[in-house]
């Protein structure tokens, strides 16, 4: 995929491998490599949960949307938070110079990975399982992915490999 777009923007559920993925992609490209997460965490001296008890999950989702719009970098590979597709405004700055790849991964195969979401500093609303979360962000993914890759019983490196067939890298 010749592209004019320098960054590629990974997007998915939590535990899904953006980050982990990300620096693999990142090294095996020669690119810059950055997470949206610990961009925030850094910025606020405070983990993402931490934020979200203090911010309430919509002050978090602004944190996270103010921070998102403003990235200014070329030539990366962009992990973002699983709740970045909740706004169009960041979704709309990660797509102006990014080709979004959704990394999926059915909800059974999730499950096996994460732990307690609650200290994942996952934007979860008051009682929302992994199912409905799933069920809620999974169109909103599927809305903005310029590709997507099943990850479905790949390690992270077949992962790295099948997102770069995919690009066409």
């Amino acid at each position: 995929m010749a592209n004019a777009k320098s960054n590629l923007v990974l997007i998915g559920m939590p535990g899904v491998g953006k980050s982990t993925i990300g620096v693999l992609l990142a090294k095996r490209l020669g690119r810059y490599f950055l997470d949206t997460d610990v961009l925030i965490q850094v910025a606020h001296d405070k983990s993402l949960q931490e934020l979200i008890e203090t911010n309430g999950m919509d002050g978090f989702c602004q944190i996270e949307q103010d921070y998102v719009t403003c990235i200014d970098i070329k030539n990366a590979v962009i992990a973002t938070g699983g709740s970045v597709v909740y706004y169009d405004s960041s979704m709309r700055a990660l797509k102006a110079d990014g080709v979004i790849v959704y990394l999926q991964l059915p909800l059974a195969a999730l499950e096996k990975r994460l732990g307690d979401l609650n200290q994942r500093g996952v934007v979860l609303e008051p009682g929302q399982t992994l199912a409905a979360l799933y069920a809620k962000r999974t169109p909103l993914y599927e809305q903005w992915a310029d590709i997507t890759v099943d990850l479905s019983g790949l390690n992270h490196d077949e992962s790295v490999e099948s997102i770069l067939r995919m690009l066409e890298f």
